[in-house]
């Protein structure tokens, strides 16, 4: 039978010294991590409503709008005396156009007060409705409300707040893993790989300025466990490896290891990297940018697993007999 496997295809018994190119990256991922700190600090997160309040409002209407009409509903926010008022247009399969409206309360001189943020949210929610209402009157069909979306700032501020100790703990409950399977340098280093991949996730999210909400913590999450995943299997064969060879240098220990696992890293990445590209391509706006941060994910985590991970056992140095039981 004709063999159409891919898997033939990959490199056998390759001896890439990746090792050999430590210092290179390691000096491209501190840049790029100072880079994502830089830009955080500077440029911050283009937060979402989970993380920032505001309403969100998806009508339709009947026929697909020009950027005059959408120049003109863009202008109520602030003719209402409101924030900024965006605007995002999505397709639909069964209607034209459907006009995404997020808006946040900038100004609320008559409702101060955290226990009223909620209820100024209902006012401009209603505020805006009114005013689109009696632009576009077919708004005000029942059928042409697509979903709202309500939530006060004080939510918000407890969901980026739980959003930051989810990560944390992660990390965390990681470097407890790594420790007891491993020794301490191995979940040191599978930390510090991890906190590269949530810092240049966070750092691509600051410089592409794409929406950043729950849906993308949830991402940053999954990208911890596929990591974590990913770098335990290298550092299984690298514990393996220096047992069968204790007189070999760590660094060519390091390398074998990291070859051995190189078939497998690949077709993990490759096949995860296509149904990602489908889920972005096909997902709709929704998913997008879930889809988005785990293919970066994927590429970092891959990246990280090999040029930072083990490099770190290199500078630390490790028990060559393993573990003692």
């Amino acid at each position: 039978m004709f063999d159409i496997s891919l898997v033939r295809h990959l490199p056998k018994d390759t001896k890439i010294p990746f090792l050999k190119v430590r210092l290179v990256a390691m000096v491209l991922s501190v840049l790029a991590i100072i880079a994502s700190i830089f830009l955080f600090t500077t440029k911050n997160l283009n937060y979402g409503l989970d993380f920032k309040g505001g309403t969100v409002w998806e009508f339709h209407l009947d026929e697909s709008p020009t950027d005059a009409d959408l120049g003109a509903i863009r202008d109520l926010g602030p003719g209402l005396g409101m924030g900024e008022l965006a605007i995002q247009t999505i397709g639909q399969s069964d209607k034209d156009k459907v006009q995404a409206i997020r808006l946040s309360v900038s100004k609320q001189p008559a409702l101060e007060g955290d226990e009223n943020d909620d209820k100024a949210q209902q006012v401009a929610l209603t505020a805006i409705q009114a005013a689109v209402v009696e632009m576009y009157p077919e708004v005000a069909k029942t059928e042409n409300t697509l979903s709202v979306q309500v939530l006060g700032t004080k939510v918000s501020g407890e969901l980026k707040k739980k959003g930051i100790e989810a990560v944390l703990a992660a990390l965390i409950m990681v470097l407890i893993y790594i420790w007891f399977r491993f020794e301490w340098q191995f979940g040191l280093g599978a930390v510090v790989a991890l906190t590269h991949d949530v810092i240049l996730t966070i750092g691509v999210f600051s410089f592409t300025a794409l929406e950043f909400n729950l849906s993308i913590v949830a991402a940053i999450l999954t990208i911890v466990g596929y990591s974590l995943n990913d770098t335990v299997v290298v550092y299984d064969r690298i514990r393996e490896n220096l047992r069968k060879f204790k007189k070999k240098p760590l660094e060519q220990v390091l390398n074998m290891s990291i070859n051995d696992t190189l078939s497998r890293t690949i077709l993990t990445s490759l096949t995860t990297m296509l149904a990602l590209l489908a889920l972005y391509i096909w997902g709709g706006p929704g998913l997008n940018g879930f889809a988005f941060a785990m293919i970066w994910g994927v590429f970092v985590g891959t990246y990280s697993s090999i040029f930072v991970a083990a490099p770190i056992l290199l500078m630390l140095g490790v028990n060559r007999k393993g573990p003692q039981k």
